[in-house]
């Protein structure tokens, strides 16, 4: 009797909602998978956090604010998640806009607690060894795996993918995602704004009251998201000069002067935004190895779980249509 093939091992860089969303249907058909993230939990851009003030816990989404639904296996997904209690519609925002509860953080948590997944571990590179891969960077297991993905942001799958596949690299250099300056501000008193939402109001290019998205608690909290162009102009300054410069631009887009905050937290987000390549995925047969993210398609949620998706079909035979 012949005995039965091994399952392939995969290691996927990037426990975001591209690298959750690639091994969630590996390992639905049986494939054995390894995810390596150099953040401490799951999240990517659907990151929250919390501050401790005198009123309480802030909460924060600071990353993706909210997240629609067109393609019709994300529907199928996001409704699971609110089956589950853990997602919810947010019409302050608009009108087909979704959020995690109690926090966009949430489901990332739910998604990643099934998987392997390696926190604190950067990985710098990976190397071809005997027709496998193995891992580079400090601490990394000495084990070898038969494919790679990296679900990264273009700019840093691009050098790694550099040293093996120089299409698949070029591709990712032509990528650009357009960085982001977030603040987080808790205060004691509600500002006296009549909406929970702000647009393209000088250089904010979103602000939100996240104690008031559905699920939440805690003190007054606000998010705010500064334009591209400004945070680009602006990107190597320090959260300490950026912070009452973002409070400011609150105050004038909600119409007042902000009280100081109880609390605040300034994040630089260095790959925000991407302009996607429209590709879905990309993936080396012969050497087996690929990436995955929002910038293969386009910048909102749903895409970068499209593009895992897509890749991990790719990885099984069952699709052709990516590049």
């Amino acid at each position: 009797m012949t005995a039965p093939q091994a399952m392939p091992t995969v290691a996927i860089i990037g426990a975001g909602m591209a690298g959750l969303s690639c091994a969630s249907l590996l390992v639905e058909r049986g494939w054995h998978v390894t995810l390596f993230d150099k953040a401490r939990r799951a999240g990517g851009r659907m990151a929250s956090r919390r501050l401790e003030t005198a009123h309480g816990t802030a909460s924060f989404d600071f990353g993706a604010q909210y997240f629609t639904v067109r393609d019709a296996g994300f529907a199928a997904e996001v409704a699971r998640w609110a089956e589950a209690g853990i997602a919810s519609r947010w019409p302050d925002a608009r009108e087909d806009a979704w959020i995690g509860v109690p926090t966009m953080n949430t489901v990332m948590q739910a998604l990643s607690a099934p998987h392997d997944v390696h926190f604190s571990h950067h990985v710098s590179g990976v190397a071809r060894e005997n027709g496998r891969w193995r891992l580079l960077g400090e601490g990394m297991p000495a084990q070898h795996f038969d494919a790679a993905v990296l679900a990264l942001p273009a700019e840093q799958a691009a050098p790694i993918l550099a040293l093996h596949d120089f299409e698949l690299a070029r591709t990712a250099l032509f990528a650009r995602s357009q960085p982001c300056w977030t603040g987080m501000f808790a205060f004691d008193t509600p500002l006296t704004h009549h909406h929970h939402t702000v647009r393209d109001h000088g250089i904010v290019a979103w602000a939100a009251r996240n104690s008031a998205k559905p699920g939440r608690a805690g003190p007054e909290s606000w998010v705010v998201q500064a334009s591209p162009q400004w945070s680009a102009a602006h990107l190597e300054r320090t959260p300490d000069e950026i912070a009452p410069l973002l409070l400011t631009a609150l105050g004038e887009a909600t119409g007042g002067t902000t009280p100081a905050p109880l609390a605040h937290s300034i994040h630089r987000w260095r790959y925000a935004l991407s302009a996607g390549t429209g590709l879905g995925c990309l993936w080396n047969e012969t050497q087996q190895i690929g990436a995955c993210g929002d910038w293969l398609l386009g910048p909102r949620v749903e895409c970068a779980w499209v593009s895992g998706r897509t890749l991990a079909k790719r990885m099984l035979g069952e699709a052709r249509e990516a590049a």
